[in-house]
């Protein structure tokens, strides 16, 4: 039998022109965030639910949605906030913001704070698919956004287990202290939205997988308290990544304190992260 490899070149094929260049595979690049503007950030908040859905109202999200309205304008978004949209209404401003040319922006940001099951979200009178509506953001549906950060937080339970405390064998950082809650801690439906196969996302979880996100009935989410108090001592310091590893480690030193479910005290929580980013992500100051 002939040589299968006779002729053919058998030298090291070359890498594509963009990794010939030198900052290609620099550690420390960082996204372009020297656009314009910084970008649309879009809160979907679900409070109350039709009622043929047998979903109970979230008490506390309303705290959610202003904390994070706050908190974004702050780092410079362009943030459109809606409360109990319609399943049709969702859709619809996703279609309108996807369908936009984002050429002047830094990035994308989209929030939901809804119950959920499996890979769906709750809107008012019905679920979506997840997957569905993040895909509409890929390169290759929103050309405008090629290359930029595309952000999806998500405060939803993702399971009906609770996390139980642990004690560590070795020394650990000191646990911080936490204001006493006054008020009740609640866990909205789960949700495990499916992951769109893109670079430059990325996914923000209230809990890991198979667990109860806790929501207090005043004060919000612990998720998204937590995310804001990291966001407003370090929004434009820290890298992204950083700033959700210490939004993780913040969120974990929570227990549950009063809840109606007596077999939830003490119980615990620990939110993570997918990151399909390529590059460091800095919310640097805009400068006028």
């Amino acid at each position: 039998m002939a040589d299968a490899t006779k002729g053919e070149d058998t030298s090291e094929v070359d890498f594509p022109t963009i990794f010939q260049s030198v900052d290609a595979m620099d550690p420390s690049a960082k996204y372009n965030m020297k656009h314009s503007r910084r970008g649309v950030a879009l809160i979907f908040n679900h409070e109350r639910f039709y009622w043929y859905l047998g979903l109970p109202n979230r008490g506390g999200t309303n705290a959610d949605r202003f904390n994070l309205e706050r908190r974004l304008q702050d780092l410079g978004f362009d943030v459109s906030a809606y409360d109990n949209l319609k399943t049709i209404e969702v859709l619809e401003t996703i279609h309108k913001v996807a369908s936009s040319d984002h050429s002047d922006a830094d990035c994308f940001l989209c929030i939901f704070l809804s119950h959920g099951e499996n890979n769906h979200i709750y809107a008012y009178d019905g679920k979506i698919n997840l997957q569905e509506l993040i895909a509409r953001f890929r390169g290759d549906k929103c050309s405008s956004l090629v290359g930029k950060p595309k952000i999806f937080i998500i405060q939803a339970c993702r399971g009906d287990k609770h996390d139980d405390p642990v004690m560590p064998r070795d020394e650990v950082d000191s646990k911080m202290s936490e204001d006493s809650a006054v008020n009740e801690v609640v866990v909205d439906a789960a949700t495990v939205p499916t992951l769109p196969a893109g670079a430059d996302f990325v996914m923000c979880y209230s809990v890991a997988e198979g667990f109860y996100s806790h929501r207090e009935t005043i004060n919000g989410s612990w998720y998204v308290q937590d995310l804001c108090k990291i966001l407003e001592s370090y929004g434009s310091q820290l890298e992204f990544t950083e700033l959700l590893t210490l939004v993780n480690r913040k969120v974990s030193w929570r227990s549950v304190h009063n809840c109606a479910d007596r077999t939830a005290i003490g119980k615990k929580q620990i939110p993570c992260f997918a990151s399909m980013l390529t590059k460091k992500l800095y919310f640097e100051p805009k400068t006028s």
